[in-house]
């Protein structure tokens, strides 16, 4: 893969908008814009700026440029054995690394491999005013302290314009299987606390009255899960379909609602879509009303992952107190507000 290193030509660019106090939309593949408010601002765009930095397969580290597109992060990582740890979603072919960090989501395995947040090591960002900055390390026995890279991880672009990230690498593993069973999501909820540590699973969901399972690892190790768990192997791609939001009745949805709550909180809608062994559950066209009560009944969170109403945001607005301390996090990074000015929340 070639490096194209346009560090340079952004913090100039990013120079100039803050000399001239204009706003910055930062855009890479594109395919995470229906995600947030739509941002104001002259086009930043982290496309070009892609390639593999540093990659050390013994010590399963990667460091790549933001605007290097997912699949072909994997494509290059693939020839070594090896993946990225966390799940990433990719959306869509154009998906970048850099817009995965910007959002933060983790696909299925999230319960199993830990977030995207966990896997990043460090990582460089051009702030607010062009200034080149660096938090973390590109190996493990680095990273100590407090780690401003992770603050970065689900910000939406509005605290830096991601350069470059050492990510976390694992082995590919020898086999893979989804196996699926029908039962009430009570007894689902059952067997994956005891499947967990007993077999290599590797994600999950329940929809429809069906629990899907998922189980990677070593050869002998999932065809000992297979033999003694049964059930009906599918071939569906359901968990696939799951980690890039594009389930049927998602991508047809006039509003689709992800909910975080405690795995044992009671399930409201029958017809929810479960992921994280029951933290993370999908309403599909469910009123908003009704969304936020469950999720402040269970002490949850909710994102909106569309809507017709796109300029509401993907988050509701957090207290006073975390938004003083937000603000004062975003001042110090992009005093103006240049950055994705208004994706999250239409003061900032």
């Amino acid at each position: 893969m070639v490096d194209c290193d346009q560090g340079e030509a952004l913090a100039a660019f990013v120079r100039a908008a803050y000399e001239q106090d204009q706003a910055l939309e930062i855009v890479g593949g594109g395919s995470r814009r229906h995600l947030g408010r739509t941002p104001q601002g002259a086009t930043l765009a982290l496309s070009g700026h892609r390639g593999i930095v540093a990659y050390e397969p013994s010590e399963f580290v990667v460091t790549v440029r933001a605007g290097t597109p997912l699949a072909e992060l994997r494509a290059f990582l693939a020839a070594s054995g090896q993946d990225t740890l966390a799940e990433i979603p990719q959306f869509a072919p154009a998906s970048t690394v850099g817009g995965a960090l910007a959002v933060g989501l983790t696909g299925p395995a999230r319960p199993y491999t830990g977030s995207l947040r966990d896997s990043v090591l460090g990582l460089s960002i051009l702030s607010g005013t062009g200034q080149a900055l660096m938090f973390g390390g590109r190996v493990l026995k680095n990273v100590a302290g407090f780690d401003v890279s992770r603050l970065m991880i689900g910000a939406f672009g509005t605290l830096g314009v991601l350069l470059d990230v050492s990510l976390r690498t694992a082995r590919v593993p020898e086999r893979e299987e989804v196996i699926r069973w029908e039962m009430s999501w009570l007894e689902a909820r059952a067997r994956l606390r005891a499947w967990e540590g007993a077999y290599p699973l590797t994600g999950a969901c329940y929809r429809q009255r069906t629990l899907y399972a998922r189980f990677a690892g070593r050869e002998a190790r999932v065809a000992a899960a297979c033999r003694a768990l049964g059930g009906e192997r599918d071939a569906s791609g359901v968990l696939a379909a799951l980690r890039d939001y594009a389930l049927p009745d998602f991508s047809e949805s006039a509003s689709l609602w992800r909910v975080l709550v405690p795995p044992d909180a009671p399930l409201t809608d029958a017809s929810a879509t479960i992921g994280w062994a029951g933290a993370e559950r999908f309403r599909v066209n469910a009123e908003e009303a009704s969304v936020r009560a469950e999720a402040a009944r269970d002490a949850g969170q909710v994102m909106a992952v569309w809507r017709r109403d796109r300029d509401a945001g993907p988050w509701a607005r957090p207290g006073d107190a975390s938004l003083t301390l937000m603000g004062r996090i975003k001042a110090a990074l992009d005093p103006r507000g240049l950055l994705n000015r208004g994706r999250l929340y239409p003061d900032w």
